[in-house]
């Protein structure tokens, strides 16, 4: 358990480090997501290879959504890093949605209690409450970071939108993870398995938060 929890904090630090680097230059965001796009499609297949039959009209389905998925979410995330103030808020729905995972991973080992939902038996309410606790911190220190954007009131309200979709994310490739009798999507990150381990919450967060901060706040 020890070890584990090593690895994990290890590959965390690597992760938010090449996510920093990521943000701060372009040629590494894309090639980071083009990697990602990759891998995480990779998963994608096994999962859906291990759901339905390999000549599944379903499973080609599946497998071709996926890809367009990938791919427009990674158009996104480099078309909102070029704008200046869409950088901003990515930047700040990425930290949401790791306090989100960090609020749950927190709450749920310190509290326990009882469990969320059948899908995935380790994550309880009370993780579900932590997620939404660690993200709402994050609200005053970006409205005094950034000045210039001060409704507190509806940046709280999209704050926990973003993290509720982040869990639902989750719960999503739980239940595909479930469905196809795995634990993980792979073996790639030490101590948290494949990139969609990793991504879950972020591939469905960040459009809606996108989406939201360009319609509500902006």
């Amino acid at each position: 358990m020890k070890n584990e929890l090593v690895k994990r904090i290890l590959t965390s630090i690597f992760l938010i480090s090449l996510l920093i680097l990521a943000f701060n230059y372009n040629y590494i965001l894309m090639i980071s997501l083009i990697i990602i796009t990759l891998i995480s499609w990779v998963e994608f297949n096994a999962l859906f290879s291990k759901i339905f039959n390999k000549k599944n009209f379903f499973n080609f389905l599946f497998k071709a959504t996926s890809l367009l998925y990938l791919f427009l979410f990674s158009f996104l995330i480099l078309n909102s890093v070029i704008d200046p103030v869409l950088k901003n808020f990515t930047i700040y729905i990425f930290c949401i949605c790791i306090f989100s995972d960090m609020g749950g991973l927190v709450f749920g080992k310190f509290f326990g209690g009882k469990k969320l939902t059948k899908i995935s038996p380790k994550k309880t309410i009370s993780g579900s409450v932590g997620s939404f606790f660690f993200s709402l911190v994050l609200v005053p220190l970006f409205i005094n970071f950034y000045n210039n954007h001060t409704d507190l009131f509806l940046l709280t309200v999209i704050t926990i939108i973003i993290s509720f979709t982040c869990q639902l994310g989750d719960l999503i490739i739980s239940y595909l993870k479930r469905k196809a009798k795995v634990k993980d999507t792979g073996d790639l990150l030490p101590g948290h398995g494949g990139i969609l381990d990793r991504i879950d919450g972020i591939l469905f967060a960040v459009p809606i938060g996108l989406v939201l901060f360009n319609y509500l706040y902006l």
